[in-house]
């Protein structure tokens, strides 16, 4: 009897820990020069926004394992820039204090084309000194398509995307070919799906959306 309470012992302490962190969550922000001041400012207030969203911080908090949270903004070639450097969110202190800092980051550009290649290979390799979580997701929004550097599907073969999952918000508007090319192109790994927006108004909206879903919660409103 002793001997087999031992052995249990054993087995408990060797097996793997309770995970720590079940979503390290990466937001690419695009600032090429087709984002006006105007609409930078409606993204920045708007990922704030949702973060601050009552669903999103349940989902953020409903967890037994943390959530560890970070975001760059993106444009050229070699144009992209953290804003919010990794994160855990354990607490609605740790969601207000990482939605205040990304509503007062400054543009790091604004000249720049679209280099969607280059940055997710920014991303991957943002994820790669991120906590260790069970799913990894780069988030990328945007309003066009790549129109400099590599296409993302070369991205997604030179660079470590293995268990990476990447997930789009297409913003509607300014360029007809958005939303399949992020349904077509961008979209990456099991599970990945691509919200949008109707213009920069509704920014705000989609991402609390896309947020709510990539913490785990149901879906909810129009996604692919």
């Amino acid at each position: 009897m002793v001997r087999a309470l031992l052995a249990g012992l054993f087995w408990l302490a060797a097996g793997p820990a309770a995970a720590e962190c079940r979503l390290a969550l990466l937001l690419a922000l695009d600032v090429s020069s087709s984002v006006d001041a105007g609409e930078y400012a409606l993204q920045r207030e708007g990922v704030a926004d949702a973060l601050l969203a009552p669903e999103v911080q349940a989902a953020i908090l409903g967890g037994e394992a943390g959530v560890a949270l970070a975001a760059y903004e993106w444009s050229g070639r070699r144009q992209s820039a953290v804003v919010l450097d990794w994160v855990m969110l354990r607490d609605a202190g740790d969601i207000a204090a990482a939605a205040a800092v990304l509503r007062g980051a400054k543009r790091s550009e604004t000249r720049f084309p679209t280099a969607m290649g280059f940055a997710l290979g920014f991303g991957a390799g943002l994820l790669r000194r991120a906590p260790v979580c069970d799913r990894q997701v780069i988030d990328v929004s945007g309003d066009g398509v790549t129109n400099d550097g590599f296409p993302p599907r070369l991205a997604y073969k030179h660079f470590p995307f293995d268990g990476v999952v990447v997930n789009g918000l297409a913003v509607l508007g300014a360029d007809p070919q958005v939303e399949a090319y992020y349904r077509d192109e961008v979209r990456f790994g099991p599970g990945a799906f691509v919200e949008t927006a109707q213009g920069y108004a509704g920014y705000r909206a989609a991402m609390a959306r896309k947020l709510f879903r990539e913490l785990g919660g149901m879906q909810v409103g129009a996604a692919r």
